[in-house]
């Protein structure tokens, strides 16, 4: 395939993927048609087929790249360098960064959407699973490792101290967001609380000295 074919197939599954997410968010998973995102990408429901071989292998990558682009506003690359700033530091702008990216509305219709049909489709929620939580806990596994390896943590289990500073972060405001709509989604003033009272807790049981503030 020529450089050229190559682009046009590219910019057509992104055109795809684009009219997918906006017609999934609008008419849910099962009320929502191939036929429906074919006049909203402006393609035929036979270039859709080209790239996506049901309507559930579609929705699976509408849920990727919009949970991978989440992923990548955060700069979740689990080899991305960490430095030696002080440690409450960098979890607490982990933790306002994940709260600002998160709680927007597209994302938390997405997550009812997948949970609405996890039970028929349960390769719904891994993906949203694997592109979202997942992707935040395994930078937080890494951190911890690192500020743990340099005195300022004590975590014996990086996976398991991240996994507990994921769900303190963002458990009970995706709850609210998720349960209350839109009126849910906490303001930036509370989400900064939040965070700040977020990684005060996390520190006090894992941080080294004083620095948890208990």
């Amino acid at each position: 395939m020529s450089n050229g074919a190559e682009t046009r197939m590219r910019r057509s599954r992104r055109k795809i993927l684009s009219a997918a997410e906006d017609v999934f968010l609008t008419a849910g998973f099962l009320g929502a048609s191939m036929d429906q995102v074919a006049e909203h990408a402006g393609v035929s429901k036979q270039t859709i087929y080209a790239h996506f071989k049901s309507k559930q292998a579609l929705f699976i990558d509408v849920v990727v790249a919009m949970t991978g682009g989440a992923a990548q506003t955060l700069q979740e690359d689990i080899g991305a360098p960490l430095d030696d700033r002080p440690v409450q530091d960098f979890m607490l702008e982990a933790a306002i960064e994940q709260l600002n990216v998160v709680l927007t509305p597209r994302l938390m219709q997405l997550r009812r959407m997948v949970i609405g049909e996890v039970e028929r489709f349960p390769e719904l929620g891994k993906a949203l699973f694997e592109n979202g939580p997942q992707q935040a806990i395994n930078r937080l596994a890494r951190a911890c490792a690192h500020y743990t390896a340099i005195g300022q943590l004590n975590t014996p289990d990086p996976v398991e101290a991240a996994g507990f500073f994921n769900w303190i972060v963002m458990g009970a405001p995706t709850s609210a967001a998720m349960l209350l709509g839109d009126a849910g989604i906490p303001d930036r003033d509370a989400r900064h609380r939040h965070a700040a009272e977020s990684v005060r807790i996390f520190l006090c049981a894992y941080g080294v000295g004083a620095q948890g503030g208990c």
